[in-house]
């Protein structure tokens, strides 16, 4: 009885053995898969990344191979181990990751990075063309890479994409900043930015009226506060009230008018971006002076120089100083503040661009397809195609439209 038991128990066991079983899928890689390299930013305070873990996870369920330096998203809070679980390869070895065909970065490579860089990689990475020396060019050039400057980036409507999403981001943050500096608990008057009934609500004065002016005047309206946006193009100021669906107090940049502004508000921001080269200091140092004690002033534009007289360049870990008594608030990376939603905001943008680069077969099919790609190359198989760089260093430059043409 027990012999025939086990041998129906075994004939079921054999029958199980080739019933059809679940496996877990391979991911193969395609003919067209890359290989991205994701290296850990060292730029004094830069805690962003150019991909998410869940990116990541995109691109290797696309066949592609995603390197990723040890740390390199500790400063946005994801960890190595949120990327693996993901499909990245996560290394010590930094030459691993510049071993890659496209290297994806925030802030510019620097001379020893470039030193690892490969001839005919891709550079994914900000430009930073006003403080670019020649011999970092050169260098760059030698190396006959394609580099993409992502602030030259143009979306579908041919907007700037990551300028604009950088600068949402900063707009409604210096708002913030300036609640957090108005407190008593850091030197400030005290006062809870907004208003409720019965008191009168803060005075902003916000200077420019492009998108970083649009987001900051967006939160603060939201809270509650008095605004007050100046900018000499009545263009842009009509367009901001249109956006922001509400009456909003603007003016253009008359001395008298401005200067009565800015001495008796609460928190002065300046959010003028520079058109060629620096931004316009519009706010003299005896403005500043006369503004009234524990007045807060943000000079967004501190990373082209800044428009307020008083401005000094501060970081993240000492970020305020005072002048006339007034805090000033002067850090050129303001979207390292909040780094998670700024990578957030970035891998949205750059991983439909990694994707498209593997499914077109390549850079060049993908620049002669879409022109705000084209026009955010600089250097292309070690040609300068961008004029301003060229007008700057009087080197030579090539056009970016014919040089795509000829690789058809």
């Amino acid at each position: 009885m027990a012999t025939c038991l086990r041998e129906e128990m075994a004939s079921i066991a054999q029958q199980g053995l080739i019933q059809p079983k679940e496996t877990m899928s391979e991911i193969k890689e395609k003919s067209n898969s890359l290989y991205i390299g994701i290296p850990k930013e060292i730029s004094f305070q830069e805690n962003r990344i150019a991909l998410t873990p869940l990116s990541v996870a995109l691109l290797v369920n696309h066949g592609h191979k995603v390197v990723i330096e040890s740390g390199a998203g500790d400063g946005a809070n994801f960890s190595d181990h949120n990327y693996a679980e993901q499909g990245a390869i996560i290394t010590f070895n930094k030459k691993d990751v510049f071993d890659s065909d496209i290297l994806v970065k925030i802030a510019p490579p620097t001379f020893e990075e470039i030193a690892m860089m490969h001839k005919g990689q891709t550079l994914l990475s900000a430009l930073q063309m006003g403080t670019m020396k020649i011999e970092y060019l050169k260098a760059l050039l030698e190396k006959k890479i394609n580099a993409l400057s992502f602030e030259h980036l143009r979306d579908e409507g041919n907007s700037l994409s990551v300028v604009r999403a950088m600068s949402e981001i900063v707009g409604a943050t210096s708002i913030f900043i300036a609640a957090e500096y108005l407190s008593n608990v850091t030197g400030g008057k005290g006062l809870m930015l907004g208003g409720f009934t019965g008191v009168p609500p803060t005075e902003i004065v916000i200077l420019g009226a492009g998108t970083v002016g649009e987001y900051a005047a967006r939160t603060a309206l939201s809270l509650g506060a008095e605004v007050k946006v100046f900018d000499s193009s009545i263009y842009r100021l009509r367009r901001l009230q249109n956006n922001l669906h509400d009456r909003v107090y603007t003016s253009v940049m008359q001395p008298i008018v401005l200067n009565k502004a800015i001495t008796t508000c609460d928190v002065v921001i300046g959010a003028i971006r520079a058109t060629n080269g620096r931004s316009p200091c519009i706010v003299t140092e005896e403005t500043v002076s006369r503004m009234k004690p524990n007045s807060v002033v943000i000079d967004v534009s501190i990373d082209q120089g800044g428009c307020f007289e008083t401005s000094e360049v501060t970081n993240h870990k000492d970020p305020v100083f005072r002048k006339y008594d007034v805090i000033h608030y002067c850090v050129p990376n303001i979207a390292s503040r909040v780094p998670r939603t700024a990578s957030y905001a970035l891998t949205n943008i750059f991983t439909p661009i990694l994707v498209d680069i593997g499914e077109m077969g390549g850079m060049v099919n993908l620049a002669w397809s879409k022109p705000g790609i084209r026009q955010a190359l600089y250097i292309y198989q070690g040609h300068l195609t961008n004029k301003d760089l060229s007008n700057k260093f009087n080197l030579p430059y090539k056009d970016i439209e014919l040089l795509v043409v000829s690789n058809r």
